[in-house]
């Protein structure tokens, strides 16, 4: 049996246009996200055989795999229930996002200044990779991140709360080679509900990091 599977859906494959078009997204969650499922069983599989036989010398590549496809799962997981038709504007108290309202004013100054910091990483991620908004347990703050590819430049233990894919497939047949278009009309979908739960299940995590001895 299949370690990792596909999750379905939350809304049909035209829910998100014209910010993203309905042939985007069917190609992006039914042929590159299933791949990155196919690819983290599949080397779950390798490594297991690899232990099997003892054969180490292909350990390094098999690692470098699992955490390449597991993390583009992970990322596309959340990048799915990050959006909706419904969505966008700005978190406010008054939507029932006040907790993450006042998070981002605290951690950025304002939700101005995030919007730009986030649309800014998305946009010069360098190839493929994407801006992540997460929550930083040891200072208890949200920040930015980039990360390259699906895995990279990303602080221990910090979990992803709202995440912009900005890799090419998620965005040129539509937008071509305008990235920062792409990444500026995302925010007309993004799902502040989803993300104030995240945010919320992720502040609950507490002491996991650094335990006192």
């Amino acid at each position: 049996m299949p370690v990792y599977t596909l999750p379905e859906l939350p809304y049909d494959y035209s829910a998100l246009a014209p910010v993203i078009s309905p042939e985007i997204i069917e190609l992006h969650h039914d042929k590159h996200h299933a791949a990155y499922v196919k690819g983290a069983n599949d080397t779950l599989e390798q490594l297991a055989e690899a232990r099997d036989k003892e054969t180490w010398g292909s350990i390094n590549g098999l690692e470098k795999n699992l955490a390449f496809h597991l993390s583009g799962h992970i990322l596309h997981s959340i990048y799915w229930q990050n959006m909706t038709g419904d969505g966008g504007g700005e978190p406010l108290a008054q939507d029932g996002v006040g907790e993450l309202a006042d998070a981002i004013t605290e951690s950025f100054g304002s939700f101005a200044g995030f919007k730009a910091q986030l649309t800014k990483a998305a946009a010069t991620t360098q190839g493929s990779g994407w801006g992540v908004l997460a929550y930083e347990p040891l200072s208890g703050r949200l920040v930015v991140e980039q990360v390259y590819d699906h895995q990279g430049n990303v602080g221990q233990g910090s979990t992803p709360v709202l995440v912009f894919d900005a890799w090419e497939h998620a965005f040129y047949l539509q937008y071509k080679n305008q990235k920062v278009d792409f990444i500026d009309a995302m925010w007309a979908v993004v799902n502040w509900q989803d993300v104030a739960r995240r945010y919320a299940a992720a502040k609950e995590r507490t002491n996991v990091l650094l335990l006192a001895p």
